[in-house]
């Protein structure tokens, strides 16, 4: 039991680390602490605080980016589309870091501005996590920890790791609520509204999609999460994945889950990009695997989701 934990939190550590992993000529590496930003729209969830974690919030910049950790409280931020563009689309936003950090500006805010200029109200969601030291020393040692060795990276099984997530898919069960009840002030669709996740935030995108109840996202997108092969509903809605062939990570694991969701004769789309390691999430990068962002916009509209309603 203690060494499949352990297993357990080294892969998500380093999961937390890759979701980081860009160029070192390109961002600077060096975590540093910063005041908590100004969130004047964040709302708060009404999943509570996270039982028994005493450290409080803590936000550093990392590769030219905002990052957040010891998340205890759940809050969800609207990015809503300039008056008359509005197409009604909505999406939930699950930033990464292995379920002990966010990458709150490169998987998150910048994810949610550049749908909101398409017309799709975006709601980035900055759900509860792992405990990580309070000090940024501590914080930095930990991480190093988990992260150094060379052993096999076990491979996520998606089953277990959904039991494991038992606030996170509250948090985000909680968000579609929250986006459903206030539909028609935020020029919403509530039968269009959908999910999109990058690695742990992956993780809880599809999580939330087997196994959210009531949550039952539209849409959903996996850009660089494990693709571990799951029980697919009848009613799976539309899947877009996209991973990058050197992804440290996920790309040796197969793609079962690509395989199972045609096989179940639902609709998915599958981009494998040859270079962009792991996090390239909305970094301008010299790879092809900058462009998942247009082909994922492109994928809406093609389903739809992007026509007014008349």
């Amino acid at each position: 039991m203690l060494k499949a934990r352990a297993r357990s939190m080294a892969l998500l550590g380093a999961i937390a680390i890759g979701t980081f992993a860009v160029p070192a000529t390109a961002q600077k590496d060096q975590m540093t602490p910063i005041a908590a930003p100004a969130q004047p729209d964040a709302i708060t969830l009404d999943t509570g605080p996270l039982p028994d974690a005493p450290n409080k919030e803590a936000w550093h910049r990392q590769y030219g980016s905002t990052f957040t950790r010891n998340v205890t409280v759940a809050t969800l931020t609207p990015f809503l589309p300039a008056p008359g563009t509005a197409t009604g689309a909505a999406v939930v936003v699950a930033p990464g870091g292995g379920f002990r950090t966010l990458s709150m500006e490169n998987e998150g805010w910048d994810v949610a501005r550049a749908l909101a200029k398409r017309g799709v109200a975006a709601f980035v969601l900055k759900y509860r996590l792992n405990q990580t030291p309070a000090d940024m020393p501590g914080f930095e040692k930990s991480m190093a920890e988990i992260f150094g060795g060379s052993a096999p990276r076990p491979r996520v099984d998606p089953t277990a790791m959904t039991a494991r997530l038992g606030p996170q898919i509250a948090d985000a069960r909680s968000a579609f609520a929250l986006i459903r009840r206030r539909a028609a002030e935020w020029r919403v669709d509530p039968d269009r509204i959908g999910m999109i996740g990058f690695s742990a935030g992956a993780m809880l995108t599809m999580a939330t999609t087997l196994a959210g109840q009531d949550a039952k996202p539209a849409f959903v997108a996996n850009i660089y999460g494990p693709l571990g092969a799951v029980d697919v509903p009848a009613d799976a809605p539309p899947l877009f994945v996209a991973l990058a062939a050197d992804d440290p990570f996920f790309a040796n694991d197969g793609i079962g889950l690509v395989d199972k969701w045609r096989a179940a004769k639902r609709p998915v789309e599958f981009h494998l990009y040859e270079q962009g390691g792991h996090g390239f999430g909305m970094y301008q990068k010299p790879t092809t695997s900058t462009g998942w962002f247009d082909a994922y916009v492109r994928w809406l509209a093609m389903h739809g989701v992007l026509a007014k309603k008349q």
